[in-house]
């Protein structure tokens, strides 16, 4: 019974979610109370809740600080020379802003902590999304993509976990796997690439404003800069193209195109093109104008931030102090009025809450699934209907589990519950314990993207960007990445079979 209503329930979850008829939020506290009530929870399921609530805490005040810190510097203008860097070398091509995504998004991940690296991704790319009209959700899907690629690095965490849960070297189970990660992250590159193509298409008819009738999106501006105009059709003989360009006050002036035609102008500044309401972080970032701009302070929270990186990767102050310490420091220096400093905290509010809310409404979601017992019921229920002739294939079928259990349970609850009973079982089939923890870490891309990882709901939240859409785009392309990852390590003799 509670394997059944363990699956039904993360089954009903899922669809509610994508079908849009409930939030997040309200999903992830509704659907396992009422399972947790069949289950036979009564009134234990508070305390069940409680005590998962309270292993999520330091994270809700983690990501609940970055997210004041971060869109603090993203008020004062310290990442808009990294968004003209950026223009200036991919273009405004949509093709090229998706794969450069995906690029910054697994260069950062190199740190090994998804929440900062969607943080630096959102930070940097977001603005030009909006710029280019393109959408979030493709960011969104292209980050999630290359950090959980990325994840199976001995440091990001699920490695060492294996490593761990089997008593294993964590170099004997990471580097034999390299070339299944660099072949992920190909997949991950084409996916990003296919990605772009269909934006580029896509903005040719749903933002006309901008491209005009252009063939390649990517001309729409001069060189990338922003400072061009968007080519519009001429009137007269010859039906030639016009370039418009900006003014001071963001109004064209059209340019004669060839064979006699005049231009016509369809293009103002493209800060102004983006609704004032799409985020709050889009919203300063995109305006050069902004009242919060603090270019004189520039060299100082540049500084301030390194530093604040340098402790967060070096781990010796825990992480949620970091970011606190951090965002009383910059909030003193940039906005020394009171009154200013409000007004800051009160401007990031809606990304607080709704990150926050959503750490705290899947602390129900964990808390029934352990507090029940219907974790230990699946996993126990998945090892006896494995047939005795598949044993051999164990690593394998452990490479597939690892998808979609990874999904709904946390990696600690998968490696360190799951994995040591499965690798028992195959150890009477003679497949190797190194075998079984290499194939286990491939179902990482797909991991990343549960509701239970908070930080893929901090990167949805930096991007105003629904769960459910998230998901409907993201997850069969991550699944293909941990099946080509496993297929690799298969082929490659790094995954066994007895």
């Amino acid at each position: 019974m509670l394997v059944l209503l363990g699956f039904a329930m993360i089954a009903v979850f899922m669809v509610l979610i994508m079908t849009k008829k409930l939030t997040p939020v309200l999903a992830l506290i509704i659907v396992p109370t009422v399972f947790g009530l069949f289950a036979g929870a009564g009134l234990g399921i508070g305390d069940m809740v409680m005590d998962s609530m309270k292993s999520m805490t330091s994270t809700a005040a983690l990501l609940m600080f970055a997210i004041i810190y971060f869109g603090l510097m993203i008020d004062v203008g310290l990442f808009d020379p990294l968004v003209k860097f950026i223009l200036r070398k991919l273009g405004n091509d949509p093709a090229k802003v998706v794969l450069g995504t995906a690029i910054l998004a697994a260069a950062v991940s190199l740190d090994g902590d998804g929440s900062t690296t969607f943080i630096l991704t959102t930070a940097a790319m977001l603005p030009v999304y909006l710029r280019l009209k393109m959408s979030p959700v493709v960011l969104t899907c292209v980050a999630g993509l290359a950090n959980g690629t990325m994840n199976i690095l001995p440091w990001g965490g699920p490695t060492a976990r294996a490593a761990t849960a089997l008593n294993l070297d964590v170099n004997d189970v990471f580097v034999p796997m390299v070339p299944s990660l660099i072949v992920g992250l190909i997949v991950v590159l084409v996916f990003s690439w296919l990605l772009g193509l269909q934006e580029r298409n896509r903005l040719r008819t749903t933002a006309p404003e901008i491209w005009g009738d252009v063939a390649d999106p990517s001309e729409a501006f001069d060189g990338g800069t922003g400072r061009g105009g968007a080519v519009a059709a001429g009137s007269g003989p010859g039906s030639g193209f016009g370039a418009g360009s900006f003014g001071r006050n963001g109004s064209t002036a059209g340019k004669p195109g060839t064979g006699g035609g005049a231009g016509v102008a369809i293009l103002e500044d493209p800060a102004t093109l983006v609704d004032d309401h799409d985020t709050a972080m889009a919203d300063t970032a995109l305006d050069p104008n902004r009242s919060t701009l603090r270019p004189k302070l520039f060299w100082f929270n540049l500084g301030l931030t390194v530093a604040v990186m340098v402790v967060l990767v070096a781990n010796i102050v825990p992480l949620p102090f970091v970011f606190m310490v951090g965002s009383a420091i910059a909030l003193l220096v940039n906005f020394p009025k009171v009154k200013d400093q409000g007004a800051q905290l009160i401007a990031h509010a809606p990304s607080i809450v709704a990150v926050v809310s959503m750490v705290m409404a899947a602390a129900v979601l964990t808390g029934v699934l352990n507090g029940t017992g219907m974790v230990k019921a699946m996993s126990e229920w998945l090892v006896q209907i494995i047939p005795a002739d598949m044993g051999p294939f164990m690593a394998i079928i452990t490479g597939l589990l690892s998808i979609p259990m990874t999904f709904f349970m946390s990696n600690d609850a998968f490696y360190f519950g799951v994995l040591p009973v499965l690798s028992e079982t195959a150890a009477h089939y003679g497949v190797d314990a190194v075998d079984m923890a290499r194939a286990s870490i491939t179902g990482q891309p797909f991991h990343l993207q549960s509701p239970l990882v908070p930080a893929i709901l901090l990167l949805v939240s930096l991007a105003k960007v629904d769960l459910g859409d998230h998901h409907k785009k993201v997850l069969w392309r991550t699944a293909v990445v941990s099946v080509v990852m496993l297929a690799v390590g298969v082929l490659t003799g790094a995954i066994g079979i007895g």
